[in-house]
């Protein structure tokens, strides 16, 4: 299961839901403020996640951290995934 490309489709159907709209060339550097989602929007992006990939890293989270970057932000799913297996 590649992670990332499900996170950056579910991104892209988010932002459109929420009517936002994200900046260009989105990486792994790319400051999730910066990235044209606003809150509501990171919220229903991690909703969906939650739907679609029947985990909630945040919520499972003993320590709570936000990720700062999109990279992290992925990096934060991938270990939550690789806990599960």
């Amino acid at each position: 299961m590649d992670i990332e490309s499900i996170i950056r489709k579910t991104l892209l159907e988010v932002a459109e839901m929420a009517d936002c709209t994200l900046v260009d060339n989105i990486d792994e550097h790319t400051v999730l403020l910066q990235s044209g989602l606003d809150s509501l929007g990171f919220a229903m992006l991690v909703a969906q996640l939650e739907e679609d990939l029947a985990i909630d890293p945040f919520s499972e989270m003993e320590m709570a951290v936000y990720p700062r970057t999109f990279g992290e932000f992925v990096a934060v799913y991938r270990q939550s995934l690789s806990q599960r297996d």
